[in-house]
């Protein structure tokens, strides 16, 4: 006869499942992993500035000596301020070449088979892009500072300058974004780049007030939120009568005009980055 021990009992394996990271932790993590891939040395960060300082450094002042006056401001400065509007576009597209490869052939599979938000994965791109672009603007103008620009840095003046610039490049960005995950091809988006970047930076009232350039073309520099942008950068740092903002709004209140391109650039801001998100997560789950 068998007896059996009924005060035994056998030990059951417990299996436990690893918690999912919190959504800050996998956002710190997806950072840093960008930066690691984005601004690995100096070089990665440094080069991309040649052009935009060159210009600063040497193209503006030549314009400066030939005469390219504009009232009430250095012409140097002026360019400056300009080249900028033209740096952060270029940066923020440009990230998102390293956006396009990583979904063609890097850890793209493996973020989205993590449990964490999708959304995330946009955000940290962001936050790297608009880190890495910040650190060269600054040093663009600095340089501009060296070669004879001048500015005004009230903490207010400042101020307008900053986020018109934020919202630029959180635009811009979400753009590359949407693009990253539609085009198939590093060529083909490398294509879109003077169309998408660039060729606003000429009716935006880079290198001249809007209102040098014929009547129709200064209606299409009024309705590109770079143009806004711009004015805002400028009259941050080296319009302290709002000039380019008048040219847009014709009205007398600076604070106003400030307010209603401001409005523009966020307005622009959201948009962009709202269809970057959704471009996002409908593509990564073909």
């Amino acid at each position: 006869m068998t007896t059996i021990d009924l005060t035994h009992t056998p030990a059951i394996p417990i299996t436990t499942t690893a918690r999912p990271p919190g959504r800050v932790a996998a956002y710190r993590t997806l950072v840093r992993r960008r930066f690691a891939l984005s601004a690995r040395t100096p070089r990665e960060v440094l080069v991309p500035l040649f052009t935009p300082v060159l210009f600063a450094l040497v193209i503006a002042p030549a314009l400066d000596s030939i005469g390219g006056a504009i009232p009430g401001i250095d012409y140097m400065s002026f360019a400056a301020i300009g080249t900028a509007a033209l740096l952060i576009p270029l940066n923020t597209m440009f990230a998102g070449i390293g956006v396009l490869v990583d979904r063609q052939s890097g850890a793209r599979r493996d973020q989205l088979a993590a449990p964490i938000d999708r959304s995330l994965i946009v955000l940290a791109n962001l936050t790297v892009a608009i880190a890495v672009t910040a650190l060269q603007v600054v040093v663009l103008v600095a340089a501009s500072v060296l070669r004879g620009a001048e500015l005004q840095t009230s903490a207010g003046h400042v101020a307008w300058f900053v986020v018109a610039a934020t919202g630029l490049a959180v635009g811009m960005y979400g753009i590359a974004e949407a693009l990253a995950a539609k085009i198939q091809t590093v060529e083909e988006y490398t294509g879109a780049l003077a169309p998408i970047a660039i060729a606003p930076w000429f009716f935006a009232g880079s290198l001249f007030p809007i209102g040098a350039m014929p009547a129709a073309l200064t209606v299409v520099g009024k309705v590109l939120p770079l143009t806004h942008a711009l004015a805002l950068m400028r009259y941050g740092l080296v319009d302290p009568h709002a000039q380019g903002l008048h040219d847009i709004w014709g009205m007398s209140s600076p604070t106003a005009m400030a307010a209603l391109s401001l409005a523009v650039v966020l307005a622009f801001a959201a948009t962009a980055l709202g269809l970057g998100l959704r471009v996002f997560r409908r593509t990564a789950v073909r």
